[in-house]
């Protein structure tokens, strides 16, 4: 058969005009009666790979598809292209699976979708070898494998039943991700002859990766879903009670929101899945029961709520955004605790010791994953094998973090030393808590607090410790051990740096500049503040707000609740409890440190190297202006304002107010948010202004990261500001 009336058969049904690359070998393969594995990726169009040449082979094609759901899409989809195709599932009585068996024996059907674990009853296999099987199509053929990421015992039937046929068909086995191990395992226990492999380039360009830690989960899902509340996204969590609070949290927020979960019942199930696949519910929040076979392809954005347990079912998940080619983001909220969730699982559901090994092997790699500083795509593509990879692929969060590089050797060697000094027997939590000093029991027993190192990063947060650590193990320097309990060891890079060989290098965020004053005082302030509730509730101050997330208030100075509950450590409880009296307190500060008046004796000389400079009053008349602020104790962002109208530079107005320029750019916003007139246009380039129109248009307003990270380097923050305040784009 030929490629061109596969070609022919591709567009009577499907309506395209070509193959997808990949496909088009895939075919050919199999069209010459060679069995064939397919490694594609989501989105390269696997199933038709399959469905083209089950239309052109005489006889009946098997396709072995191990979700009712995703059958059930499979044959609705080709029956609405006019394909005859059905499925054979244990939703249907014994008469009903006799019926349609007959009616494909009789050329009535060219697909049958079977699940595998049918196959494992005898009067079912005898029941298909009354059929003329000219071609078996096995999806999600990694299933096979206890080495890979969803081993499901039932296709371990397919080698059995494959034999007891009165004749072997041709077959073709297709997955969306295999590493080369699972590769060969397929091909083993499936019983391939000489097979042609192909993998289709595991990259998919179109979509961006992201993984964040340390976030608010709730509020950036919520955040999220509020900005893109018109395009269709998938929240994946671990737990079914996390995807249901999950769902009642964002429906309590006024979005159209769905679940799905292996607790819910068939029915409300297929409901929900409906709802998503017509754009009636456009949030699906999910365990990872679902997605499996989807062909929605107008899926926008993925977001893992919850680490996965391995790279394998990440990939997977996260390719199910932008399989039409458009673009989609994929972002993983990582905590601690979703290494605990995975552990917990693999401990209660597998119990092979060597597979009980290998799944706990494969969850480090995706704990990696999380904290390397490497680029994620280069680091998810060399995990499937691929080489030659750019080392910057420009599309992910790692490549476009514009985080400066530092200097951690010093406190590498602190963990190194003390990994080393506990002879490499215990874990990262054992470890952080012994560098912080921790009065813990165990420490005492163990004698810890003799070393040399216990209490030498004191001063650090133990989250801090773990975080450094679990980059120093995703950075090659450490290694963990598999296991329930991985028990941390140097690796030859650590030996260089304890030696002082080597160095250390870190991105880390740059702070804000800041008046250090100012922030030691309301750091000092809200301690003065969380000591008096405590005081009243009889608690210790730490259970009301922790210290690093009353620092983090006094760098950031959040004027709302919205910014509040993005504070680490602030929740929607604490926010709701103490929100208001912390927010209170913050705004009386910035008041109290802001002055109240200009200086009306004294203005410093223009400086004329300013570009923005407008042409200057007299002196005369801007002292004038100063006493009529100061008498009139006009508001303090007005002053501001008034003084730019009266020709001073942001520069010079932060000069003579003795505050900052971000400050002064502050209050600007601030006015012009109160509809009073700003000259925008005296603070954009002329050249920049559409750049940055177009990012808008591309990641929307809500957060100023995200453009910025779209357009040139020389674009400043507050020209982006300017450009949103002109054209009243709110963010």
């Amino acid at each position: 058969m030929s490629m061109d009336n596969a070609l022919r058969v591709l567009q009577k049904y499907f309506g395209y005009t070509q193959f997808r690359d990949g496909q088009q070998k895939v075919i050919e393969s199999l069209l010459k009666g060679e069995d064939t594995l397919a490694i594609m990726p989501t989105g390269a169009g696997k199933s038709l790979s399959y469905q083209i040449p089950a239309l052109l082979f005489q006889g009946t094609t098997l396709v072995i598809s191990p979700l009712i759901s995703l059958m059930k899409d499979q044959v609705d989809a080709l029956q609405q292209f006019g394909v005859p195709a059905t499925f054979i599932n244990s939703s249907l009585t014994f008469s009903e699976v006799r019926s349609r068996i007959g009616r494909a024996a009789r050329g009535e059907y060219k697909l049958l979708y079977v699940a595998p674990e049918r196959l494992e009853s005898d009067s079912f296999g005898i029941l298909l070898r009354s059929l003329n099987v000219s071609f078996l199509a096995i999806d999600e053929a990694h299933c096979v494998s206890q080495w890979g990421h969803d081993f499901r015992p039932s296709y371990l039937q397919l080698g059995p039943f494959l034999r007891s046929l009165p004749q072997k068909p041709i077959i073709g086995a297709f997955t969306a991700t295999a590493t080369e191990e699972v590769q060969r395992d397929i091909v083993r226990l499936l019983e391939l002859n000489q097979p042609n492999v192909f993998v289709t380039g595991f990259d998919r360009p179109n979509l961006s990766f992201t993984t964040i830690r340390g976030e608010n989960k709730k509020a950036f899902v919520l955040e999220y879903a509020q900005i893109h509340n018109d395009q269709a996204g998938i929240i994946y969590a671990g737990t079914r009670k996390e995807v249901d609070q999950l769902q009642v949290f964002l429906r309590k927020h006024g979005l159209k929101a769905g679940k799905y979960h292996a607790g819910m019942s068939d029915q409300d199930r297929q409901k929900s899945q409906d709802d998503f696949l017509f754009d009636e519910t456009p949030i699906m929040v999910a365990t990872n029961a679902f997605g499996m076979g989807i062909d929605k392809s107008n899926v926008r954005y993925v977001i893992h709520y919850n680490m996965p347990k391995n790279m394998e079912a990440y990939y997977q998940e996260a390719g199910r955004a932008g399989r039409d080619g458009e673009p989609g983001e994929c972002i993983l909220l990582f905590s601690a605790q979703d290494v605990v969730l995975q552990r917990f699982l693999i401990e209660q559901s597998v119990f092979q010791p060597e597979r009980k090994l290998n799944e706990h092997k494969k969850l480090q790699g995706m704990v990696d994953y999380c904290h390397t500083s490497r680029c994620l795509r280069k680091t998810i593509l060399e995990y499937f094998g691929e080489e030659d990879i750019q080392d910057q692929c420009g599309n992910c969060s790692n490549c476009k973090d514009v985080r400066e590089m530092v200097d951690i050797t010093l406190d590498a060697q602190k963990i190194f030393s003390c990994i080393y000094r506990m002879r490499e027997r215990f874990g990262i939590g054992m470890v952080a808590e012994v560098l912080k000093g921790s009065r813990k029991a165990k420490i005492f027993e163990l004698n810890f607090d003799k070393l040399s190192t216990y209490g030498l990063m004191r001063e650090t947060s133990l989250q801090e410790i773990k975080d450094l650590i679990n980059y120093l193990v995703a950075e090659s320097y450490l290694q963990l051990s598999t296991g329930e309990y991985p028990v941390l060891k140097l690796l030859p890079a650590a030996v260089s740096v304890i030696k002082g060989e080597a160095n250390v290098l870190k991105k880390v965020s740059q702070q804000p500049a800041r008046d250090l004053a100012e922030e030691v005082s309301l750091f000092d302030r809200l301690r003065a503040l969380r000591k008096q509730l405590a005081s009243q509730e009889n608690l210790p101050p730490y259970m009301i707000f922790a210290d690093s997330t009353l620092r983090e208030m006094s760098q950031v100075c959040p004027v709302n609740p919205r910014e509040m509950i993005r504070i680490s450590g602030v929740g929607e409880r604490k926010l709701e409890k103490y929100g208001d009296i912390f927010l209170n307190e913050i705004a009386n500060f910035r008041e109290a440190s802001e002055p109240k008046g200009v200086n009306s004796t004294f203005f410093p000389a223009r400086d004329t190297s300013d570009a923005t400079l407008k042409p200057s009053r007299e002196r005369a008349d801007l002292n004038s202006t100063a006493k009529d602020m100061s008498k009139n104790k006009l508001a303090s962002h007005m002053q501001s304002l008034l003084l730019y109208q009266e020709g001073y530079s942001i520069k010079e107005i932060g000069k003579v107010r003795k505050i900052t320029e971000l400050t002064v750019q502050d209050h600007l916003v601030r006015c012009s948010l109160e509809g009073h007139a700003v000259p925008w246009d005296d603070f954009i380039p002329l050249e920049q202004e559409p750049l940055i129109l177009e990012a808008v248009k591309k990641v929307g307003r809500e957060k100023l990261r995200p453009i910025k990270d779209l357009l040139p380097a020389e674009v400043e923050w507050f020209t982006i500001r300017a450009v949103l305040e002109k054209h009243k784009i709110l963010y």
